[in-house]
């Protein structure tokens, strides 16, 4: 669902939810003090962000891995696997896994390449090495301790910014952006907008703009859509499909990570038939829908183009000379 409006500016209810913002900070600090990071013997890029819901991580893991294997390199990607069951290390297997084994994310990168879910990172990564991976992509790990990173990136959506910059609860930040900053060697930021917070830092830490492309939006042009989304902000994929030519019928909103039930999908072909509209939803959600009841469902496809690839090139060669 969408977050709370207080998260998106420094009123009384952010200020007033603040000193449990504490708790969360010393809930994190604690973490980080108690456990002993390791490597797993190969590169580590990690494909994080500042804030919770969605920013882009998921078409930026995939387009780093594209870049890897232009580079002749051998990446599998590694995930917590949220919303699924397994506990791993387990290599998904798109073919028969479902999203509530091994969640909705690691399915749609597991269509890209190799592809671990592992509770445990460093099992996972560590696993994947023995595998024939000479590179690892972990997959919103930006404030786990337990693996150490070779490389972190934060992706930003230029629109959303990092909210009003305060910490959960009272506001969307996992971290204080200071101590997040530490952590990075860029920030990906997807879109045209710059936020504030963009415009205030310091050089040493590099801005690599792109911007999500539709892979078949075309196929919504001038069509009639009821459109439905699980995700953590469902107004950017709204704002894609219109953006295609498709005309929104009706949009309907899910939590994140929403397990499809056959009723919902059942009420959803009902409602799509009422209005006229073809049914579509997003890669991510798609993942999540049982195979044999994804039928009259469309997804639109995307993925992720660097305004200058050479910039992230040149970053990602580096970290490789340097490991």
């Amino acid at each position: 669902m969408r977050d709370p409006l207080f998260w998106h500016k420094d009123g009384f209810i952010a200020r007033a939810l603040s000193p449990l913002s504490l708790l969360w900070r010393a809930g994190g600090g604690i973490r980080t003090l108690t456990t002993t990071p390791s490597h797993p013997g190969c590169p580590v890029f990690c494909v994080g962000n500042f804030t919770v819901g969605g920013a882009g991580k998921t078409p930026t893991a995939i387009a780093l891995f594209n870049l890897l294997t232009a580079l002749g390199r051998t990446p599998h990607f590694v995930s917590r696997g949220y919303g699924g069951s397994m506990r791993g290390p387990h290599r998904v297997d798109p073919t028969s896994d479902r999203a509530d084994q091994v969640g909705d994310e690691p399915l749609l990168l597991a269509a890209h390449g190799p592809t671990w879910v592992s509770r445990e990172r460093f099992l996972g990564a560590e696993m994947a090495c023995a595998a024939g991976a000479d590179v690892i992509i972990l997959d919103d790990g930006l404030q786990n301790p337990s693996l150490i990173k070779d490389c972190s990136f934060a992706v930003i959506d230029s629109q959303y910014g990092i909210g009003n910059g305060r910490v959960i609860p009272a506001g969307p930040m996992r971290e204080p952006l200071d101590s997040g900053l530490e952590k990075v060697r860029a920030i990906i930021l997807i879109g045209d907008e710059t936020p504030d917070f963009i415009t205030n830092l310091h050089a040493s830490v590099p801005v690599v703009r792109a911007r999500i492309e539709t892979e078949n939006g075309a196929d919504f042009a001038h069509q009639r859509v009821l459109a439905f989304a699980g995700i953590g902000r469902p107004s950017k994929f709204y704002e894609s499909l219109q953006q295609c030519g498709a005309m929104i019928a009706e949009t309907q909103d899910f939590a994140d990570h929403h397990p499809f039930s056959a009723q919902e999908l059942s009420n959803l072909r009902t409602r799509a038939q009422t209005l006229g509209a073809r049914l579509v939803t997003t890669q991510k959600d798609l993942m999540r829908l049982p195979s044999e009841n994804r039928s009259g469902i469309s997804s639109l496809n995307i993925r992720l183009v660097f305004d200058a690839p050479d910039q992230l090139n040149q970053i990602v060669k580096t970290v490789l000379a340097d490991g």
